[in-house]
Protein backbone atom coordinates (compact mmCIF):
# COMPACT_ATOMS: atom_id res chain seq x y z
CA UNK A 1 0.00 0.00 0.00
CA UNK A 2 1.42 3.05 -1.07
CA UNK A 3 2.38 5.66 1.88
CA UNK A 4 -0.20 8.68 1.02
CA UNK A 5 -3.14 6.05 1.13
CA UNK A 6 -1.45 4.60 4.89
CA UNK A 7 -1.70 8.69 6.18
CA UNK A 8 -5.19 8.81 4.58
CA UNK A 9 -6.61 5.72 6.03
CA UNK A 10 -4.38 6.43 9.60
CA UNK A 11 -5.81 10.11 9.96
CA UNK A 12 -9.27 9.27 8.86
CA UNK A 13 -9.35 6.87 11.67
CA UNK A 14 -7.78 9.47 13.80
CA UNK A 15 -10.61 11.90 13.16
CA UNK A 16 -13.19 9.40 13.90
CA UNK A 17 -11.57 8.30 17.31
CA UNK A 18 -11.38 12.02 18.42
CA UNK A 19 -14.42 13.28 17.26
CA UNK A 20 -16.27 10.45 17.34
CA UNK A 21 -16.79 10.48 21.42
CA UNK A 22 -17.49 14.33 21.12
CA UNK A 23 -20.50 13.55 18.60
CA UNK A 24 -22.01 11.06 20.93
CA UNK A 25 -21.62 13.64 24.07
CA UNK A 26 -23.44 16.20 21.81
CA UNK A 27 -26.10 13.89 20.65
CA UNK A 28 -26.97 12.92 24.39
CA UNK A 29 -27.11 16.37 25.78
CA UNK A 30 -29.07 17.32 22.80
CA UNK A 31 -26.56 20.40 22.19
CA UNK A 32 -24.15 23.12 23.25
CA UNK A 33 -24.80 24.85 26.38
CA UNK A 34 -24.16 28.29 27.08
CA UNK A 35 -21.10 29.43 29.46
CA UNK A 36 -20.98 31.39 32.28
CA UNK A 37 -18.75 33.84 33.78
CA UNK A 38 -16.77 31.41 35.90
CA UNK A 39 -16.14 29.14 32.71
CA UNK A 40 -14.66 32.63 30.76
CA UNK A 41 -12.49 32.80 34.30
CA UNK A 42 -11.06 29.42 33.73
CA UNK A 43 -10.54 29.95 30.24
CA UNK A 44 -8.01 32.98 30.72
CA UNK A 45 -6.00 31.26 33.70
CA UNK A 46 -5.66 28.60 31.45
CA UNK A 47 -4.56 30.39 28.82
CA UNK A 48 -2.30 32.08 31.12
CA UNK A 49 -0.54 29.57 32.87
CA UNK A 50 -0.32 27.29 30.16
CA UNK A 51 1.16 30.44 28.28
CA UNK A 52 3.99 30.61 31.00
CA UNK A 53 4.09 26.82 31.69
CA UNK A 54 5.01 26.60 27.96
CA UNK A 55 7.71 29.52 28.23
CA UNK A 56 9.79 28.81 31.20
CA UNK A 57 9.67 25.04 30.15
CA UNK A 58 11.15 25.51 26.70
CA UNK A 59 13.50 28.46 27.62
CA UNK A 60 14.73 27.03 30.49
CA UNK A 61 15.36 23.45 28.03
CA UNK A 62 17.73 25.15 25.60
CA UNK A 63 20.70 25.86 28.10
CA UNK A 64 20.69 22.10 29.18
CA UNK A 65 20.07 20.54 25.88
CA UNK A 66 22.65 22.37 24.71
CA UNK A 67 24.84 21.37 27.66
CA UNK A 68 23.99 17.42 27.12
CA UNK A 69 24.72 18.12 23.46
CA UNK A 70 27.91 19.00 23.93
CA UNK A 71 29.05 17.27 26.82
CA UNK A 72 30.70 13.79 27.16
CA UNK A 73 30.79 12.75 30.87
CA UNK A 74 30.48 9.51 32.81
CA UNK A 75 26.78 8.72 33.95
CA UNK A 76 25.11 11.15 31.13
CA UNK A 77 23.39 8.23 29.96
CA UNK A 78 21.76 7.55 33.66
CA UNK A 79 21.01 11.23 34.19
CA UNK A 80 19.24 11.70 30.66
CA UNK A 81 17.30 8.78 31.11
CA UNK A 82 16.61 10.10 35.07
CA UNK A 83 15.96 13.79 33.71
CA UNK A 84 12.93 12.11 31.86
CA UNK A 85 11.22 10.42 34.92
CA UNK A 86 8.89 13.82 35.90
CA UNK A 87 7.12 13.73 32.74
CA UNK A 88 6.32 10.28 33.22
CA UNK A 89 5.76 10.16 36.78
CA UNK A 90 1.48 9.96 37.29
CA UNK A 91 0.58 13.40 38.21
CA UNK A 92 -0.64 13.02 42.24
CA UNK A 93 2.90 10.86 42.44
CA UNK A 94 4.50 13.80 41.13
CA UNK A 95 2.72 16.59 43.29
CA UNK A 96 3.36 14.56 46.50
CA UNK A 97 6.94 14.90 45.52
CA UNK A 98 6.53 18.62 44.90
CA UNK A 99 4.68 19.46 48.39
CA UNK A 100 7.26 17.46 50.05
CA UNK A 101 10.52 19.82 48.39
CA UNK A 102 8.13 23.06 47.86
CA UNK A 103 5.39 22.54 50.68
CA UNK A 104 4.58 24.57 53.76
CA UNK A 105 6.91 21.89 55.91
CA UNK A 106 9.14 21.12 52.51
CA UNK A 107 12.80 21.07 51.98
CA UNK A 108 13.23 24.62 50.54
CA UNK A 109 10.55 26.42 53.11
CA UNK A 110 12.68 24.87 56.02
CA UNK A 111 15.73 26.04 54.15
CA UNK A 112 13.93 29.94 54.11
CA UNK A 113 12.82 29.50 57.56
CA UNK A 114 16.30 29.16 59.16
CA UNK A 115 17.72 31.77 57.22
CA UNK A 116 14.87 33.87 58.20
CA UNK A 117 13.39 34.29 55.18
CA UNK A 118 9.63 34.51 54.57
CA UNK A 119 8.03 30.63 53.55
CA UNK A 120 6.73 30.46 49.82
CA UNK A 121 3.66 29.29 49.50
CA UNK A 122 3.29 26.35 46.41
CA UNK A 123 -0.67 26.88 46.15
CA UNK A 124 -2.01 29.34 43.23
CA UNK A 125 -1.12 30.26 39.72
CA UNK A 126 2.86 29.90 40.77
CA UNK A 127 2.08 26.07 42.15
CA UNK A 128 0.78 25.13 38.99
CA UNK A 129 3.40 26.57 36.82
CA UNK A 130 6.20 24.95 38.83
CA UNK A 131 4.21 21.50 38.72
CA UNK A 132 4.19 22.37 34.67
CA UNK A 133 7.66 23.09 34.58
CA UNK A 134 8.92 19.65 36.29
CA UNK A 135 6.95 17.70 34.37
CA UNK A 136 7.45 19.57 30.89
CA UNK A 137 10.67 20.60 31.12
CA UNK A 138 12.00 17.09 30.48
CA UNK A 139 9.91 17.08 27.64
CA UNK A 140 11.29 19.99 26.00
CA UNK A 141 14.77 19.13 26.70
CA UNK A 142 14.49 15.77 25.25
CA UNK A 143 12.98 17.54 21.88
CA UNK A 144 15.99 19.96 21.72
CA UNK A 145 18.46 17.34 22.04
CA UNK A 146 17.07 15.29 19.44
CA UNK A 147 17.45 18.17 17.43
CA UNK A 148 21.07 18.97 18.33
CA UNK A 149 21.80 15.27 17.98
CA UNK A 150 20.79 15.09 14.25
CA UNK A 151 23.05 17.94 13.30
CA UNK A 152 25.83 15.77 10.87
CA UNK A 153 29.02 15.95 12.30
CA UNK A 154 30.46 17.09 9.34
CA UNK A 155 28.97 20.96 10.17
CA UNK A 156 30.65 20.88 13.80
CA UNK A 157 33.84 19.90 12.07
CA UNK A 158 33.38 22.42 8.94
CA UNK A 159 32.69 25.06 11.99
CA UNK A 160 36.14 24.45 13.46
CA UNK A 161 37.97 24.24 10.00
CA UNK A 162 36.96 27.70 9.46
CA UNK A 163 37.47 28.79 12.78
CA UNK A 164 34.28 29.85 13.84
CA UNK A 165 34.08 30.97 17.47
CA UNK A 166 31.22 29.80 19.89
CA UNK A 167 29.18 33.12 19.43
CA UNK A 168 29.31 31.84 15.27
CA UNK A 169 28.72 28.55 15.55
CA UNK A 170 25.25 29.53 17.83
CA UNK A 171 24.40 32.04 14.99
CA UNK A 172 25.06 29.63 11.75
CA UNK A 173 24.10 26.16 13.53
CA UNK A 174 22.67 26.35 17.10
CA UNK A 175 20.00 29.39 16.41
CA UNK A 176 18.66 27.87 13.46
CA UNK A 177 18.03 24.87 14.94
CA UNK A 178 15.98 26.07 18.13
CA UNK A 179 13.66 27.77 15.77
CA UNK A 180 12.94 24.56 14.21
CA UNK A 181 12.49 22.91 17.32
CA UNK A 182 11.01 24.95 20.00
CA UNK A 183 7.97 26.55 18.37
CA UNK A 184 6.59 22.98 18.34
CA UNK A 185 7.74 21.71 21.81
CA UNK A 186 6.47 24.97 22.77
CA UNK A 187 3.33 23.90 20.77
CA UNK A 188 3.01 20.97 22.45
CA UNK A 189 3.43 21.59 25.66
CA UNK A 190 0.83 24.71 26.17
CA UNK A 191 -1.67 22.01 25.01
CA UNK A 192 -0.97 19.50 27.30
CA UNK A 193 -0.73 22.76 29.76
CA UNK A 194 -4.29 23.39 28.36
CA UNK A 195 -5.29 19.99 29.44
CA UNK A 196 -3.88 20.26 32.99
CA UNK A 197 -6.60 18.95 35.63
CA UNK A 198 -4.84 16.96 38.38
CA UNK A 199 -1.99 19.52 38.73
CA UNK A 200 -4.91 22.17 39.22
CA UNK A 201 -6.53 20.31 41.38
CA UNK A 202 -4.13 19.29 43.51
CA UNK A 203 -2.09 22.80 43.48
CA UNK A 204 -4.61 25.31 42.26
CA UNK A 205 -5.77 26.71 45.50
CA UNK A 206 -9.24 27.94 44.84
CA UNK A 207 -11.84 28.48 42.38
CA UNK A 208 -9.29 31.57 40.82
CA UNK A 209 -7.00 28.66 39.87
CA UNK A 210 -9.55 26.98 37.74
CA UNK A 211 -8.76 25.28 33.97
CA UNK A 212 -10.96 24.58 31.28
CA UNK A 213 -10.13 20.61 32.11
CA UNK A 214 -11.57 20.96 36.31
CA UNK A 215 -14.16 22.73 34.24
CA UNK A 216 -15.25 20.23 32.66
CA UNK A 217 -15.11 17.67 35.31
CA UNK A 218 -17.26 20.15 37.89
CA UNK A 219 -19.95 20.18 35.15
CA UNK A 220 -20.09 16.47 34.55
CA UNK A 221 -19.47 15.27 38.03
CA UNK A 222 -21.36 17.51 40.27
CA UNK A 223 -24.10 18.96 37.43
CA UNK A 224 -23.65 16.05 35.05
CA UNK A 225 -24.68 19.01 32.22
CA UNK A 226 -22.74 17.18 28.66
CA UNK A 227 -23.84 20.40 27.20
CA UNK A 228 -21.43 22.63 29.03
CA UNK A 229 -18.82 20.03 28.80
CA UNK A 230 -18.96 19.43 25.35
CA UNK A 231 -19.17 23.89 24.43
CA UNK A 232 -16.13 22.93 26.91
CA UNK A 233 -14.59 20.64 24.89
CA UNK A 234 -15.07 22.18 21.78
CA UNK A 235 -13.47 25.59 22.78
CA UNK A 236 -10.24 23.56 24.30
CA UNK A 237 -9.99 21.74 21.16
CA UNK A 238 -10.10 25.35 18.71
CA UNK A 239 -7.29 26.70 21.22
CA UNK A 240 -5.21 23.69 20.67
CA UNK A 241 -5.18 23.94 17.13
CA UNK A 242 -4.72 27.55 17.31
CA UNK A 243 -1.45 26.94 18.81
CA UNK A 244 -0.75 24.04 16.62
CA UNK A 245 -1.23 26.02 13.33
CA UNK A 246 1.26 29.02 15.16
CA UNK A 247 3.99 26.69 15.61
CA UNK A 248 3.41 25.15 12.23
CA UNK A 249 4.33 28.13 10.21
CA UNK A 250 6.70 29.10 12.39
CA UNK A 251 8.92 26.37 12.20
CA UNK A 252 9.44 25.90 8.48
CA UNK A 253 12.99 26.70 8.73
CA UNK A 254 14.82 23.59 6.80
CA UNK A 255 16.96 21.07 8.45
CA UNK A 256 21.07 20.88 8.09
CA UNK A 257 20.58 18.11 5.81
CA UNK A 258 22.16 14.52 6.18
CA UNK A 259 25.39 13.37 7.31
CA UNK A 260 27.82 9.87 7.25
CA UNK A 261 26.79 9.36 10.62
CA UNK A 262 30.41 10.09 11.79
CA UNK A 263 30.94 10.68 15.47
CA UNK A 264 33.12 13.89 15.61
CA UNK A 265 34.16 15.58 18.85
CA UNK A 266 32.88 19.18 19.71
CA UNK A 267 35.12 21.70 19.08
CA UNK A 268 32.88 24.60 20.33
CA UNK A 269 32.63 25.76 23.98
CA UNK A 270 35.50 24.16 25.30
CA UNK A 271 36.56 27.55 27.40
CA UNK A 272 36.14 27.38 30.82
CA UNK A 273 33.43 29.82 31.23
CA UNK A 274 31.28 27.46 28.70
CA UNK A 275 32.23 24.62 30.85
CA UNK A 276 31.19 26.19 34.04
CA UNK A 277 27.92 27.22 32.64
CA UNK A 278 26.77 24.13 30.63
CA UNK A 279 27.86 22.29 34.38
CA UNK A 280 25.91 25.30 36.55
CA UNK A 281 22.73 24.21 33.72
CA UNK A 282 22.61 20.49 34.26
CA UNK A 283 23.38 20.65 37.85
CA UNK A 284 20.49 22.88 38.33
CA UNK A 285 18.14 21.42 36.15
CA UNK A 286 19.14 18.30 37.89
CA UNK A 287 18.29 19.34 41.51
CA UNK A 288 14.99 20.62 40.34
CA UNK A 289 13.99 17.29 38.47
CA UNK A 290 15.26 14.68 41.40
CA UNK A 291 15.21 15.65 44.41
CA UNK A 292 11.16 15.89 44.24
CA UNK A 293 11.83 12.08 42.21
CA UNK A 294 14.07 10.77 45.01
CA UNK A 295 11.17 11.94 48.23
CA UNK A 296 9.21 9.65 45.89
CA UNK A 297 11.82 6.68 46.16
CA UNK A 298 12.65 6.88 49.93
CA UNK A 299 8.50 7.06 50.73
CA UNK A 300 7.92 4.13 48.77
CA UNK A 301 10.88 1.60 50.02
CA UNK A 302 8.86 0.64 53.21
CA UNK A 303 5.45 0.28 51.79
CA UNK A 304 7.26 -2.49 48.58
CA UNK A 305 6.78 -5.26 51.51
CA UNK A 306 2.85 -4.13 51.66
CA UNK A 307 2.05 -5.29 48.37
CA UNK A 308 -0.99 -7.70 47.50
CA UNK A 309 -1.63 -10.01 44.35
CA UNK A 310 -4.21 -7.37 43.24
CA UNK A 311 -1.40 -4.72 43.06
CA UNK A 312 0.74 -7.37 41.25
CA UNK A 313 -1.96 -7.92 38.79
CA UNK A 314 -2.65 -4.48 38.58
CA UNK A 315 0.64 -3.90 37.08
CA UNK A 316 0.43 -6.80 34.44
CA UNK A 317 -2.86 -5.13 33.30
CA UNK A 318 -0.84 -1.77 32.64
CA UNK A 319 2.67 -3.44 31.13
CA UNK A 320 -0.40 -5.06 29.14
CA UNK A 321 -1.95 -1.86 28.52
CA UNK A 322 1.54 0.28 27.89
CA UNK A 323 2.76 -2.50 25.20
CA UNK A 324 -0.50 -2.22 23.75
CA UNK A 325 -0.80 1.40 23.39
CA UNK A 326 2.81 1.82 22.01
CA UNK A 327 2.43 -0.31 19.11
CA UNK A 328 -0.56 1.21 18.17
CA UNK A 329 0.73 4.87 18.58
CA UNK A 330 3.98 3.80 16.37
CA UNK A 331 1.75 2.20 13.89
CA UNK A 332 -0.31 6.00 13.46
CA UNK A 333 2.97 7.81 14.14
CA UNK A 334 5.21 6.84 11.26
CA UNK A 335 2.38 7.22 8.15
CA UNK A 336 1.41 10.83 9.78
CA UNK A 337 4.76 12.18 10.19
CA UNK A 338 4.71 15.40 8.52
CA UNK A 339 2.77 18.76 9.33
CA UNK A 340 -0.40 17.66 8.70
CA UNK A 341 -0.58 15.28 10.44
CA UNK A 342 0.73 16.73 13.63
CA UNK A 343 -1.72 19.21 13.21
CA UNK A 344 -4.34 16.68 13.50
CA UNK A 345 -3.00 14.70 16.31
CA UNK A 346 -2.59 18.21 18.17
CA UNK A 347 -6.68 17.13 19.17
CA UNK A 348 -5.72 13.92 20.36
CA UNK A 349 -4.72 15.60 23.52
CA UNK A 350 -6.41 18.91 23.33
CA UNK A 351 -9.99 16.89 23.61
CA UNK A 352 -10.44 16.23 27.36
CA UNK A 353 -9.73 12.09 28.02
CA UNK A 354 -13.04 12.53 30.72
CA UNK A 355 -15.13 13.57 27.39
CA UNK A 356 -12.98 11.33 25.71
CA UNK A 357 -13.89 8.29 28.05
CA UNK A 358 -18.06 9.48 28.08
CA UNK A 359 -18.66 9.43 24.60
CA UNK A 360 -16.79 6.06 24.12
CA UNK A 361 -18.98 5.16 27.26
CA UNK A 362 -22.23 5.95 25.25
CA UNK A 363 -21.14 4.49 22.11
CA UNK A 364 -20.72 1.32 23.27
CA UNK A 365 -23.38 0.49 25.75
CA UNK A 366 -25.38 -0.19 23.22
CA UNK A 367 -23.39 -3.11 21.30
CA UNK A 368 -21.35 -4.45 24.69
CA UNK A 369 -20.57 -4.68 28.05
CA UNK A 370 -18.56 -1.58 28.00
CA UNK A 371 -16.38 -2.62 31.25
CA UNK A 372 -15.70 -5.88 29.22
CA UNK A 373 -13.28 -3.31 26.92
CA UNK A 374 -12.32 -1.78 29.57
CA UNK A 375 -8.38 -2.22 28.69
CA UNK A 376 -8.93 -2.25 25.09
CA UNK A 377 -10.30 1.34 25.22
CA UNK A 378 -7.98 2.49 27.84
CA UNK A 379 -5.24 1.13 25.54
CA UNK A 380 -6.44 3.21 22.50
CA UNK A 381 -7.13 6.35 24.40
CA UNK A 382 -3.64 6.38 25.58
CA UNK A 383 -2.33 5.83 22.19
CA UNK A 384 -4.10 8.87 20.66
CA UNK A 385 -2.83 10.76 23.95
CA UNK A 386 0.84 10.33 23.12
CA UNK A 387 0.43 10.51 19.66
CA UNK A 388 1.16 14.08 19.11
CA UNK A 389 4.49 13.66 21.28
CA UNK A 390 5.26 10.57 19.10
CA UNK A 391 5.09 13.00 16.16
CA UNK A 392 7.04 16.03 17.39
CA UNK A 393 9.75 13.79 18.37
CA UNK A 394 9.65 11.55 14.77
CA UNK A 395 8.54 14.58 11.96
CA UNK A 396 11.52 16.30 12.01
CA UNK A 397 13.49 13.48 11.10
CA UNK A 398 11.64 12.24 8.71
CA UNK A 399 11.11 15.35 6.91
CA UNK A 400 14.66 15.27 6.50
CA UNK A 401 15.14 11.82 5.47
CA UNK A 402 12.37 12.63 2.94
CA UNK A 403 14.32 15.86 1.26
CA UNK A 404 17.37 13.78 1.45
CA UNK A 405 16.25 10.39 -0.07
CA UNK A 406 13.22 10.95 -1.40
CA UNK A 407 14.58 11.53 -4.92
CA UNK A 408 16.68 8.16 -4.63
CA UNK A 409 13.51 6.09 -3.71
CA UNK A 410 11.97 7.58 -7.11
CA UNK A 411 15.26 6.21 -8.88
CA UNK A 412 15.78 3.35 -7.85
CA UNK A 413 12.07 2.32 -7.37
CA UNK A 414 11.96 1.31 -4.29
CA UNK A 415 8.72 -0.72 -2.64
CA UNK A 416 6.96 0.67 0.18
CA UNK A 417 8.19 -2.21 2.02
CA UNK A 418 11.88 -1.76 1.32
CA UNK A 419 12.28 1.66 1.90
CA UNK A 420 10.76 1.22 5.32
CA UNK A 421 13.33 -1.54 6.08
CA UNK A 422 16.34 0.09 4.21
CA UNK A 423 16.08 3.59 4.32
CA UNK A 424 13.20 4.98 6.62
CA UNK A 425 13.81 2.63 9.88
CA UNK A 426 17.41 2.91 10.07
CA UNK A 427 17.24 6.42 9.82
CA UNK A 428 14.40 7.04 12.47
CA UNK A 429 15.80 4.35 14.93
CA UNK A 430 16.63 6.75 17.68
CA UNK A 431 13.26 9.25 17.35
CA UNK A 432 11.40 5.97 17.04
CA UNK A 433 13.28 4.31 20.01
CA UNK A 434 12.55 7.63 22.44
CA UNK A 435 9.24 7.74 21.00
CA UNK A 436 8.14 4.46 21.50
CA UNK A 437 9.86 4.64 25.31
CA UNK A 438 7.95 7.98 26.12
CA UNK A 439 4.29 6.37 24.41
CA UNK A 440 4.57 3.36 27.26
CA UNK A 441 5.57 4.88 30.05
CA UNK A 442 2.94 7.59 29.42
CA UNK A 443 0.53 4.58 29.67
CA UNK A 444 1.70 3.21 32.16
CA UNK A 445 1.11 6.23 34.76
CA UNK A 446 -2.32 7.39 32.88
CA UNK A 447 -5.13 7.59 34.97
CA UNK A 448 -7.76 8.42 32.79
CA UNK A 449 -10.65 6.41 31.05
CA UNK A 450 -9.79 3.35 33.38
CA UNK A 451 -11.28 5.91 36.15
CA UNK A 452 -14.43 5.21 34.21
CA UNK A 453 -14.68 1.61 33.10
CA UNK A 454 -12.72 -0.47 35.02
CA UNK A 455 -13.88 -3.16 37.81
CA UNK A 456 -11.54 -4.68 40.54
CA UNK A 457 -10.99 -7.43 38.12
CA UNK A 458 -9.16 -4.87 35.30
CA UNK A 459 -7.69 -2.49 37.83
CA UNK A 460 -4.33 -0.71 36.50
CA UNK A 461 -1.73 0.32 38.42
CA UNK A 462 -2.39 3.92 38.89
CA UNK A 463 -6.24 3.11 39.29
CA UNK A 464 -4.82 0.63 42.40
CA UNK A 465 -2.63 3.39 43.86
CA UNK A 466 -5.47 6.09 43.79
CA UNK A 467 -7.94 2.75 45.35
CA UNK A 468 -4.85 2.26 47.97
CA UNK A 469 -4.90 5.96 48.98
CA UNK A 470 -8.39 6.27 49.43
CA UNK A 471 -8.71 3.19 51.72
CA UNK A 472 -5.79 5.31 54.10
CA UNK A 473 -3.15 2.64 52.92
CA UNK A 474 -0.78 5.67 52.57
CA UNK A 475 2.37 3.25 53.05
CA UNK A 476 1.34 0.41 50.54
CA UNK A 477 0.58 3.17 48.38
CA UNK A 478 3.82 4.73 48.38
CA UNK A 479 5.05 1.62 47.87
CA UNK A 480 2.86 0.68 44.39
CA UNK A 481 4.07 4.54 43.50
CA UNK A 482 7.45 3.34 43.66
CA UNK A 483 6.36 0.09 41.48
CA UNK A 484 4.87 2.53 38.72
CA UNK A 485 7.69 4.17 38.46
CA UNK A 486 10.14 1.27 38.24
CA UNK A 487 8.17 -0.08 35.67
CA UNK A 488 7.63 3.34 33.95
CA UNK A 489 10.96 4.34 33.89
CA UNK A 490 12.56 0.27 32.78
CA UNK A 491 9.74 0.45 29.51
CA UNK A 492 11.43 4.16 28.19
CA UNK A 493 14.71 2.84 29.20
CA UNK A 494 14.27 -0.76 26.80
CA UNK A 495 12.48 1.14 24.16
CA UNK A 496 15.05 4.80 24.30
CA UNK A 497 18.03 2.19 24.46
CA UNK A 498 16.94 -0.42 21.57
CA UNK A 499 16.52 3.05 19.61
CA UNK A 500 19.98 4.43 20.33
CA UNK A 501 21.71 0.47 20.24
CA UNK A 502 25.04 1.84 18.20
CA UNK A 503 24.49 5.30 18.24
CA UNK A 504 25.99 7.78 20.27
CA UNK A 505 23.40 9.93 22.04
Amino acid sequence: MAPRALALIAGGVLAALTLGPIAAVLIRAGGLATLGPGDWQALRFTLWQAFLSALFSTVLAIPVARALARRRFRGRGLLVALMGAPFILPVIVAAMGLIAVFGQNGLVNLGLAALGLPRIDIYGLHGVVLAHVFFNLPLAVRMLLQGWLAIPAERFRLAASLGLGPRATWHVLEAPLIRRIAPGAFAVIFVICLTSFAVALTLGGGPRATTVELAIYQAMRFDFDLGRAAALALLQLALALVAGIVALRLSRTAGFGAGRDRVVPRWDGQGALARAGDALALLAAALFLLVPLASVVLRGLPGLAELGPQTWHAAGHSVSVALGSTALCLAWALPLANRRGELLSLAAIAISPLVLGTGYYLILRPLVNPFDLALVVTAMVNALMALPFALRILRPEAETVEAEYGRLRATLRLTPLAWLRVVWVPRLRRPIGFAAGLSAALAMGDLGVIALFADPDRATLPLQVYRLMGAYRMEAASGAALLLLALSLGLFWLFDRGGRVRADT
